[in-house]
């Protein structure tokens, strides 16, 4: 039935719980997941500022997605990470409509909590825009 998983993940708590899940549907499926991370511009300036060089940015990067990472190693499941620029809800929205995925992983909650308080959550943006179902978890 779902073939073909995005796991949106930014590093948060609610993202490895939402982890959890896409691994468990993965394995009933037998699917691959594509765990999504995207940095917005404040993140961005914020990752360059303490890092200064582009190669450290990306292994901190990849060091946020780690533990994901790491358990989907742990339950064998066949995976890759993406990691774009953006707006979070509008970039997950585009890119999940343009790749063809038959659902949609996300945490209730991410690492920014002041954006999603003032401008409404990605989970309730990507939820509402994308053309597959959507497992929002809490």
């Amino acid at each position: 039935m779902f073939r073909k998983i995005l796991l949106a993940a930014d590093g948060s708590h609610h993202a490895l719980r939402a982890a959890e899940k896409a691994a468990e549907m993965a394995t009933m499926n037998e699917a691959g997941i594509t765990v999504l991370y995207v940095v917005d511009s404040s993140t961005s300036k914020t990752d360059i500022l303490l890092e200064g060089d582009r190669g450290a940015v990306n292994d901190r990067r990849r060091q946020r997605l780690a533990p994901i990472e790491n358990l989907l190693n742990e339950k064998d499941v066949t995976h890759q990470v993406k990691i774009l620029k953006g707006d979070p809800g509008p970039t997950i929205v585009e890119y999940v409509n343009q790749n063809g995925y038959d659902l949609v992983v996300i945490g209730s909650r991410g690492l920014n909590s002041l954006q999603e308080m003032v401008l409404g959550s990605v989970s309730h943006k990507v939820a509402k825009r994308v053309q597959c179902p959507v497992m929002i978890v809490k």
